[in-house]
């Protein structure tokens, strides 16, 4: 994360995110690391579908649609953080991080990533973390969200 925050801010990079499932954790690992405040603008806690709505502009009919853990919400959610944001490079985390709460289609550890960097394409990628506890999930889920960021400061 130290190196992220140097290459960042030597390239005067800003960061957003927006998170479901991780609950703000992605946030704090960057304010965790002194000198954060030039490379990392805002941080959004979208937990409920409501809020992913109100805060970030998700239509509802994608969540309707596609429900909360999907593609097209992580996508909806990283674009509005970018749009509500003077973020160059925004990423998107929801997820089911269990126990419980899972389907056959859409199981505990399942999480999806959405990552942009201003004026590009959208990334996204779906991990499969499986049962692995609560905190487990989440831990995983901010590794992957790390690498995403990783890849996008290099693009």
């Amino acid at each position: 994360m130290q190196r992220l925050v140097a290459q960042a801010t030597a390239r005067h990079l800003w960061f957003a995110t927006a998170e479901s499932c991780t609950g703000g954790l992605l946030a704090g690992l960057f304010t965790e690391i002194p000198g954060s405040s030039a490379v990392f603008d805002r941080g959004f806690v979208t937990y409920s579908n409501q809020a992913k709505m109100e805060i970030l502009g998700v239509d509802g009919a994608i969540i309707a649609r596609d429900g909360a853990v999907s593609r097209a919400t992580a996508c909806a959610m990283v674009e509005g953080a970018l749009a509500h944001s003077r973020a160059d490079i925004a990423l998107a985390i929801t997820g089911i991080a269990g126990p419980g709460g899972g389907s056959p289609e859409k199981p505990e550890g399942l999480v999806w990533f959405a990552c942009q960097r201003r004026g590009t394409q959208t990334l996204s990628l779906e991990r499969r973390f499986g049962p692995l506890g609560r905190s487990q999930v989440r831990a995983a889920a901010l590794a992957t969200a790390l690498m995403m960021l990783r890849e996008a400061l290099d693009s």
